[in-house]
Order: C-alpha cells, then structure tokens, then sequence
C-alpha cells in the first residue's frame, strides 16, 4: 500500500505492546502522536533511533506529544529490548503487518544484491484530531529525533 498523504487520517490500529499491554491510535486523540516505524530491536540504527527519542521523551511530553515506536518484533521482544537499553518510549509490535501495510512502510528491500520484504524507517506525526501532520521518509537517525521534536514544537505554536 502507498504511504497516507498529508492531511488524510490515519491509519488506525490496536496493537500489543510492550508490558503486555495493547495501544490504538485513538488512545491519543487529543493530543499530538510521534509514530516512528522501525525495521527491528536491538539492530544499530534502530537501538540508536530508540534511544535518541527516549532521551527527547521529557521535551516530547513537554510539548504535550506522545511517542510510539512500531516494528514487525514480538512485544515479548520489544520487553527485552526496553530493558537492555532502558528505554522510555512505548513500542508496538504489528507481527501480522497489517498496520505497517496501512501506513505504506512495509516494503521491498535490497541489500547486498539480494531482495526482501521489511520495514522502511519512516515517522510520522500525527495532529490532535488523528490527520497527518508531516511524514518523514527513509529517515536517517542522526539527528532526526530533534528535527521530529521541533515538527512537534511548530505544531503546537
């Protein structure tokens, strides 16, 4: 599926999530929602990416704004992966894929000549009334954690 526009609604979702507990999109009606999709735990770039928007968490919530990491990875796998790293944001496992297909971030990949399905980096942030507000596209974590913080900032201004 292509990825949601700008302005249109967003997909929702009801997902497990690490604790044991289960999210949906409608839990943060009301307020802003930071959704970063991520190909994997405990990868490099997904650990580093996790863990820049942990420490952004106070200024997130701050600026009145969620934050909810989502891969294909089991929630029992998402537990392991908080308390290794200690991190603060909650993480949604979609291990059927039907959330990231909605959103259009699962996708054909290659790497090292060779062809396969997974997830493409991608954040998106969505407005109080659940429209979406900006997306980033294969996002590199360096920095983006902060470029997010600010979309979050002007969005409320």
């Amino acid at each position: 599926m292509a990825v949601p526009g700008i302005g249109a609604l967003a997909p929702d979702f009801n997902l497990p999530r690490d604790g044991g507990g289960r999210v949906s999109l409608s839990d943060y009606h009301g307020r802003p929602l930071v959704l970063f999709f991520y190909p994997k735990d405990d990868t490099t770039g997904c650990t580093a990416e996790s863990l820049a928007f942990t420490a952004l968490a106070p200024a997130f919530e701050a600026a009145g704004a969620a934050v909810i990491g989502m891969s294909p990875d089991s929630a029992a796998c998402h537990d392991k992966f908080i308390r290794k790293h200690r991190l603060s944001v909650a993480l949604a496992s979609d291990e059927d894929k039907t959330t990231l297909q909605a959103y259009g971030v699962w996708k054909e990949k290659s790497m090292y000549g060779r062809n396969f399905m997974g997830v493409e980096r991608t954040t998106f942030l969505i407005r109080q009334d659940g429209t979406i507000a900006t997306i980033w596209q294969k996002v590199k974590v360096q920095g983006h954690a902060e470029t997010v913080l600010e979309a979050v900032r002007n969005l409320a201004a």
